[in-house]
C-alpha cells in the first residue's frame, strides 16, 4: 500500500474518482434521506403493512434455505466429477443472472403453471397441480434465480480445499464419512452462512418475482406495497414509509451478509494440484451425483428452452408497441452502460489511493432500486411530471445498481496494472491520460468488457423503478411483457419474452467479445 501511494500519485489524478463516488453517495443517501423524511406523515404501520413485512421476510427465508440445501449436492458433484461439457454447465449456471426476470417467469409459468409440462404430468397420475401464484411461485422463482449463485459460492468452498488435504486423508485411509467430517463440513460451515445470508439479501428485494407472481392479501412483500401505494393510491407517505422498513430490512441482510461473508480461517494454500476424488467411487455416490446434477440441469434450463419454443412462433408476429418498447430498452441499456463505464472506472482509479471508495458499491446493495425510485419520485413530482423524467431515471438507476458487479471485477484489475507498471511508467514521464490510454485501458479491457456488458443486460432487462415513471404510452420491454400478461395475450407475452433474452444476451456478448478482442 506505501508503494502504491508514493509511487503511483503523481500518475493519477483521484478527485475525478472522488466525485464520481460523491455523485452515487449523494444520490442514493439523497434519495434514502427523502424518503426517511416523508415517512412520518403516513402514521403507522398498518395490518396489512405488517403481512407484508412477515410475508417477504418468510418468503426470503425458505428462499434462501432452499437453495443452499439444494446447492450443496450440485456443487459437491461438479467438484468431484469431471464429465464432457462440465465447463460449460459450470458457464450456464450464470446464465439466470443475466436472463432478465420476466422472462424467467414466463419460462416458469410454462413449466409450473396450472397447463405448464409438470401440471399436465402431475395430471396424469391424478395429482394436483403445483400453484405457482403466490407464495409457492415466488420461492420457486428466487430458488431458480439464486441456486446457481448459491452453487458458484458453495463449489468455490469446496476449491478452496487443497489437492495436498485429500492425498493426506487418501493416505490416513479416511472414509467418505470421515472425509465429509474433516474437510467438507469445516468448509461448509465456513461458506454457507455467507452463502445464505446474500441470497437472502437478494430476495428481500426482488421486486420484479413478486410483481408477477405474488400480488393479493397474502402474497405482497413490502417492495410490492411500495408500487401498490403509487399506482392505486398515490399516497406517497405510505409509500414513503414502506421504503423506510424496505431499507432498514435490506440494509440490515447486507451487513449481516458482509459478516457473513468473511467466514473463518481457511483450510490454507496448497500446490494447485489436481487430485482426483475416490470417495465417490460407490454405485451410490455415482449415482447421487448424477442425479443431483441432472435435476440442477433440467431445473434451471428447461424454463428457458420453454421460452424459446413457445416464443419462436410468435416472434414474427409480434405487435409494433413490442418493437417500440425494444428500441426504448435498448436506448434505456445504452445510456445505462455509458453511466456505469464513466463511473467504475474513475472510481476504480480513485480506488488505487483510497480503498475505502469501494465501499459505495455497498451502499447500492443495500439500497433497493424501488427505495431510491420512491425518493426521486418525491423529489421530482413538486416540480415536473415524473412521467417525463422516467428514462432519465430509469437509466441512472440500473447504472448505480450495476456499480458494486462492476467495480469488484475492475478494482482488482486496475490494482494490478498499477502495481505491474506503475513505476516504469512514472520513469518514462508518462502523462496521465498517456498512462490511461497505453497502460490502463489495453490491460483491464476484458474486465471492463464484462462490467459494462453486464450493466447492459441488467438494465435491458430491469422491471423496477420504470413500473413507477412509466407513462401508460411508453414501455420498456419487460414492462410491455408484464402488460401483455396481464391481457393474456401469452403468445404475444412469450415472443417479447423471447426477444428481450436474445437483446439482453446480445448486449451482453457484444461487450464481453469487445473487451476480449486484442485485450
Amino acid at each position: 500500500m506505501a508503494y502504491r501511494t508514493q509511487q503511483i500519485k503523481p500518475l493519477i489524478n483521484p478527485w475525478v474518482g472522488l466525485g464520481a463516488a460523491a455523485l452515487v453517495a449523494a444520490l442514493i443517501l439523497g434519495t434514502l434521506s427523502v424518503v426517511a423524511s416523508y415517512a412520518p406523515e403516513a402514521g403507522q404501520l398498518g395490518a396489512s403493512d405488517w403481512a407484508a413485512i412477515r410475508f417477504t421476510v418468510s418468503q426470503a427465508l425458505l428462499s434462501a434455505a432452499l437453495s443452499v440445501l439444494f446447492a450443496i449436492p450440485v456443487a459437491k458433484a461438479l467438484s468431484r466429477r469431471q464429465f464432457l461439457g462440465r465447463s460449460l454447465l459450470i458457464t450456464l449456471l450464470g446464465a439466470p443472472f443475466l436472463l432478465p426476470v420476466i422472462v424467467a417467469v414466463m419460462g416458469l409459468l410454462a413449466v409450473f403453471g396450472r397447463s405448464g409440462w409438470v401440471s399436465q404430468l402431475l395430471e396424469v397420475f391424478g395429482l394436483p397441480a403445483i400453484p405457482i401464484y403466490g407464495f409457492h411461485g415466488v420461492v420457486i422463482a428466487h430458488v431458480f434465480f439464486n441456486l446457481p449463485l448459491a452453487t458458484r459460492i458453495v463449489l468455490q468452498g469446496w476449491s478452496s480445499i487443497p489437492g495436498e488435504r485429500f492425498r493426506l486423508a487418501a493416505q490416513l485411509g479416511f472414509s467418505a464419512r470421515e472425509i465429509a467430517r474433516y474437510l467438507e463440513y469445516p468448509m461448509l460451515k465456513r461458506t454457507v452462512p455467507g452463502a445464505f445470508a446474500i441470497v437472502f439479501a437478494i430476495c428481500l428485494s426482488s421486486f420484479a418475482v413478486s410483481l408477477t407472481l405474488g400480488g393479493g392479501p397474502r402474497a405482497t412483500t413490502v417492495e410490492l406495497a411500495i408500487y401498490q401505494a403509487f399506482r392505486f393510491d398515490f399516497d406517497l407517505g405510505k409509500a414513503a414509509m414502506l421504503a423506510s422498513v424496505q431499507l432498514i430490512m435490506a440494509g440490515s441482510a447486507a451487513l449481516f451478509a458482509l459478516w457473513a461473508s468473511q467466514g473463518q480461517a481457511g483450510f490454507g494454500k496448497g500446490l494447485d494440484r489436481v487430485v482426483l476424488r475416490w470417495d465417490g467411487k460407490t454405485r451410490i455416490a455415482q449415482l447421487g451425483d448424477f442425479i443431483a446434477i441432472l435435476c440442477a440441469a433440467l431445473f434451471l434450463l428447461v424454463p428457458m428452452g420453454a421460452v424459446g419454443i413457445r416464443g419462436i412462433t410468435a416472434l414474427p408476429d409480434l405487435p409494433l408497441s413490442v418493437w417500440s418498447s425494444s428500441w426504448l430498452s435498448l436506448k434505456i441499456a445504452f445510456t445505462s452502460a455509458t453511466l456505469a463505464f464513466v463511473l467504475s472506472i474513475s472510481i476504480a482509479l480513485a480506488a488505487v489511493r483510497f480503498a475505502w471508495v469501494e465501499s459505495v458499491g455497498l451502499l447500492a446493495i443495500a439500497a433497493s432500486p424501488l427505495v431510491i425510485g420512491t425518493g426521486l419520485f418525491i423529489m421530482i413530482f413538486p416540480i415536473a411530471s415524473p412521467q417525463d423524467w422516467g428514462t432519465v431515471v430509469t437509466a441512472c438507476v440500473n447504472a448505480v445498481m450495476a456499480l458494486p458487479f462492476a467495480l469488484r471485477v475492475l478494482i482488482p484489475a486496475v490494482q494490478d496494472v498499477f502495481e505491474s507498471y506503475g513505476k516504469l511508467s512514472q520513469s518514462l514521464g508518462l502523462s496521465q491520460s498517456s498512462m490511461l490510454r497505453l497502460i490502463v485501458l489495453p490491460r483491464i479491457r476484458a474486465p471492463l468488457g464484462f462490467a459494462i456488458g453486464l450493466a447492459a443486460a441488467l438494465s435491458m432487462g430491469d422491471l423496477g423503478v420504470i413500473a413507477l415513471f412509466a407513462s401508460t404510452e411508453d414501455a420498456t420491454l419487460p414492462l410491455q411483457i408484464f402488460r401483455l400478461m396481464g391481457a393474456y395475450r401469452m403468445d404475444d407475452a412469450a415472443g417479447a419474452a423471447l426477444l428481450l433474452a436474445l437483446l439482453s444476451f446480445a448486449l451482453f456478448w457484444v461487450c464481453d467479445i469487445w473487451g476480449r478482442k486484442n485485450a
